[in-house]
């Protein structure tokens, strides 16, 4: 299966369809006055297509096991045709947009064994995929495209040459993949009054986003958090508990990091973990949903 395991937990919807097209009155009639010998066609389509959603995993192989958290099926007759309309939602990492037309294309197929003793002619059409909501698609497009970013990368190792940098370029892959442009990209040693320079430099200059990474442990030389922390304007507490939120759930190190972040004027300040997979998830637990960030801070100077 596909790795999600870097995804964040959003609401996802997806609303699918079938059409039933019986070939003749008589069938419709016998379904609306409950009268096919088989049952109550409408019930019981509508149980079989609940319980077929909830073993979608089990039927595509290379489909997530995931929470069904709400199934909802509808009905609409028109003429001959009845469409089948099947909502489903969860809170999890990954779409259920397979999972929505399986349930509809269950309800049909329930509906035409329940159907066929009395009705020979009957077909099932127009299974597809008719909206779907939640996750990096549904938001992509509301964000911002003129943004850019400067990232410094705060050791005194790296600075020193005594070590490659792979943190600061983990964080450019990520701003670059969210069409945001790199300003500049330096290394700088573990130096308070050279850390505030950077981000007062970079917000007179007018960079959108200042992305620091390094600093933020219990080191005596990490000093980044004790460096931002007097000169920004106004804290943002929830992007620092997304990243440690998010950190937690894959190491309990995480726990030990003290990422900051908040503003300077209308600049967006980052201090993110020194190591690679600290500062990748980092970047993964609040990107690209932290570029809204933008439409408020500089929406009515831009727009």
């Amino acid at each position: 299966m596909v790795d999600i395991t870097h995804k964040v937990t959003t609401l996802r919807t997806a609303v699918a369809q079938a059409i039933v097209k019986v070939s003749k009155p008589d069938t419709i009639k016998a379904i609306e006055t409950d009268t096919v010998p088989k049952g109550n066609v409408l019930a019981m389509s509508k149980a079989a297509g609940l319980l077929g959603v909830k073993r979608t995993p089990d039927i595509l192989p290379d489909c997530h096991p995931l929470p069904i958290e709400y199934t909802s099926v509808s009905y609409e007759f028109d003429g001959l045709n009845i469409k089948i309309l099947f909502t489903v939602k969860t809170i999890y990492k990954t779409g259920v947009e397979v999972e929505a037309m399986h349930g509809a294309s269950v309800v049909a197929l329930n509906m035409y064994d329940m159907l066929k003793p009395i009705d020979k002619g009957i077909e099932i059409h127009d299974i597809k995929l008719l909206n779907k909501k939640g996750g990096k698609s549904d938001f992509r497009d509301k964000f911002r495209k003129d943004l850019n970013a400067a990232v410094v990368v705060c050791s005194d190792t790296i600075s020193a040459g005594h070590k490659e940098d792979k943190a600061g370029k983990a964080i450019i892959n990520k701003l670059e993949s969210c069409d945001v442009t790199i300003a500049e990209y330096v290394i700088i040693p573990d130096e308070a009054h050279v850390i505030q320079q950077k981000a007062r430099s970079y917000q007179e200059q007018g960079i959108d986003m200042v992305i620091y990474t390094g600093g933020t442990g219990l080191s005596c030389r990490d000093v980044t958090p004790e460096a931002l922390l007097p000169i920004l304007e106004r804290r943002i507490p929830g992007i620092e508990e997304a990243i440690r939120n998010y950190g937690q759930e894959r190491t309990p190190f995480s726990m030990l990091s003290r990422s900051v972040a908040g503003t300077i004027a209308d600049t967006l300040i980052l201090a993110l973990p020194g190591s690679t997979n600290g500062a990748k998830e980092s970047m993964d637990a609040i990107f690209p949903g932290v570029l809204h960030s933008f439409r408020i801070l500089k929406g009515a100077r831009h727009d």
